[in-house]
């Protein structure tokens, strides 16, 4: 199979619809169902089920798109791989570390300075990003290593290492009438009168549906929390540097988050293997 057909594929796939694939890949319907139809002849199978009412996976559909968006992701960090690499031949090393915006701000602080204080260190470009776009930055070689989350961000294909364990707390406005309580648990904060839950872009850049506020970074998450227009459940380190406007009341019942510092399996990196170093002595 050739990278172009497997596009094709994933456009479909993630569309549902021959037409809108076909003006998001730039081309005319036409050759996009035929190239469509030609894989499924040279794999033996139908991928896509198409009826009057519209277009759906088929089971070995589904298989091809996990591993047709694998084998993209692969191609294209192997070109980002590899321009980095001659950026280091040429004398611009540097490390590109991943963390979801607005997380683990001490425990960046401090990796960045104990890091920088090694004899052999490199710049450390940080690259910060929406929950759950972590992993992602990293399969497709925008980020070297990343600091992932569990249970909420997936370890799946990466290497890692733990670096600390921690309870959640709600996030809420100062004045609300649960700012008083010592712990709450997660029924008492899941569905908030007009405190709704945020909604994070999707990695298509859409919202999933919902009544919450539209989010990017965790700046604006806070400021709508403050103005009474969104709650949060969040890792406690989210405590850091709250404002005044804000409370946090720990959620007794909310499972522990496991921050680790995670890169690809195959990497050969030096300054990675010196950062992750740094990172677990911490």
């Amino acid at each position: 199979m050739e990278t172009r057909e497997l596009r094709y594929f994933v456009a479909v796939a993630e569309e549902l619809n021959f037409g809108r694939a076909a003006q998001r890949l730039g081309m005319a319907q036409p050759p996009l169902s035929r190239a469509i139809a030609q894989l499924e002849r040279r794999l033996d199978a139908t991928l896509l089920e198409r009826t009057s009412r519209g277009v759906t996976l088929t089971g070995a559909g589904a298989v091809l798109l996990d591993e047709a968006r694998a084998a993209l992701d692969a191609v294209v960090a192997a070109e980002r791989r590899t321009r980095r690499a001659a950026e280091v031949a040429d004398g611009r090393p540097a490390v590109v570390l991943a963390s979801k915006a607005g997380a683990s701000t001490e425990l960046i602080a401090k990796l960045l300075d104990a890091y920088a204080s090694e004899p052999n260190s490199v710049s450390v470009d940080m690259l910060l990003c929406g929950p759950g776009e972590q992993g992602r930055l990293l399969r497709t070689g925008r980020a070297d290593v990343a600091l992932l989350h569990r249970p909420f961000d997936s370890l799946s294909g990466l290497d890692h290492e733990t670096l600390s364990t921690e309870g959640q707390v709600v996030l809420l406005p100062a004045g609300h009438p649960l700012a008083g309580r010592p712990q709450v648990r997660t029924s008492d904060v899941t569905d908030l009168p007009g405190l709704p839950q945020p909604r994070w872009p999707r990695a298509d850049g859409g919202y999933p549906d919902g009544p919450g506020p539209k989010v990017r970074d965790h700046a604006q998450l806070q400021q709508l929390v403050s103005l009474g227009r969104a709650s949060v459940i969040a890792p406690e380190s989210a405590r850091t540097n709250l404002g005044h406007d804000l409370t946090a009341i720990p959620v007794v019942d909310a499972p522990q988050v496991t921050t680790v510092i995670a890169w690809p399996p195959h990497s050969r990196s030096v300054a990675v293997a010196d950062l992750v170093r740094t990172a677990a002595r911490l």
